[in-house]
């Protein structure tokens, strides 16, 4: 809600507020595209992350990075430890890197794909497809962040600030970059712009599917799937309005109220991970495909 607001006031100039109120919208696209189909939602999402892909693969590649430094910064640091603010922005990215929800939505994808539940061989499959649907969406949101952050560090390297790296920073930065020249900076920071509105339809789209799921698989609660998936958009979204009412709208506050959301789906990763942890290390539940003892090492 947060990113896709922010993308609208930056592209079109509409208030966050507004922005915010509009998003709720999305819920009926998502109804309307669900009637043609699972298959459908699956490509669009796809669309969309590959939209944000290549758009950050293009910054970064005209900010140009000091490669060496990229890589160092993949090299674990003490100060991560050390630094408060280090440690708040890691939980913020492990948050936005492996959101505990989608951990839902991707179990539930599997059981969309039809295959013989009483065959040992189609179980096989529908496992090792599920396994490889959450190693993509995993990896692919890991390189989105790491080019985010790259983009970041090349843009202002440098500049001594207080607060940097904001979206509105970047936006800014990549409009007013002077070895762009005035096109090219307007085309790249419309392009970050882009990238994050579908960024924010993505997770539009996610959210809003994996709680309907967590209402059905563990509230149980029967209601026809239009009201569920509006219901799921209000807790969603309500929480932000308030947030911009009493911070008159306030770019900075929203900015770090995103983060914040960021570290709190981090913290939370734990009553996602653990359950499913024990849940696929249950032989009566999974039988001859529980977790070998790598597996278990490793969670």
């Amino acid at each position: 809600v947060i990113g896709s607001a922010i993308a609208l006031d930056l592209l079109f100039g509409i208030p966050l507020l507004v922005g915010a109120l509009i998003t709720v919208f999305d819920v009926f696209l998502l109804l309307f595209i669900m009637r043609f189909g699972f298959r459908k939602i699956e490509a669009i999402v796809g669309t969309l992350i590959f939209t944000v892909l290549v758009i950050f693969v293009f910054e970064v590649f005209i900010a140009s990075p000091h490669v060496t430094e990229v890589l160092n910064g993949f090299v674990p640091s003490s100060t991560i430890i050390t630094d408060n603010g280090a440690l708040f922005i890691a939980l913020g990215i492990i948050g936005a890197t492996i959101m505990p929800h989608n951990l839902y939505l991707h179990s539930s994808i599997v059981q969309s794909r039809m295959y013989d539940r009483n065959s040992i061989q189609s179980k096989a499959h529908a496992i090792k497809y599920a396994t490889m649907d959450s190693n993509i969406q995993l990896s692919i949101a890991f390189i989105v962040n790491c080019l985010l952050l790259v983009l970041g560090a090349a843009l202002f390297f440098g500049v001594n600030t207080e607060q940097l790296g904001g979206f509105y920073d970047l936006y800014n930065a990549l409009q007013n970059q002077p070895l762009l020249g005035a096109s090219l900076g307007a085309i790249m920071s419309t392009l970050f712009a882009i990238a994050l509105l579908a960024s924010g339809q993505n997770s539009t789209i996610t959210g809003t599917m994996a709680g309907q799921i967590v209402m059905e698989g563990f509230i149980n609660l029967k209601i026809p799937n239009w009201l569920r998936r509006l219901i799921t958009r209000l807790i969603a979204i309500l929480p932000i309005i308030i947030c911009l009412i009493v911070f008159n709208s306030n770019e900075a506050k929203m900015e770090q109220l995103l983060v914040f959301s960021q570290v709190f789906l981090s913290l939370a990763l734990p009553f996602s991970l653990i359950p499913l942890q024990l849940s696929t290390n249950d032989k009566r539940l999974m039988g001859q495909f529980k977790n070998k003892l790598w597996v278990n090492i490793i969670s």
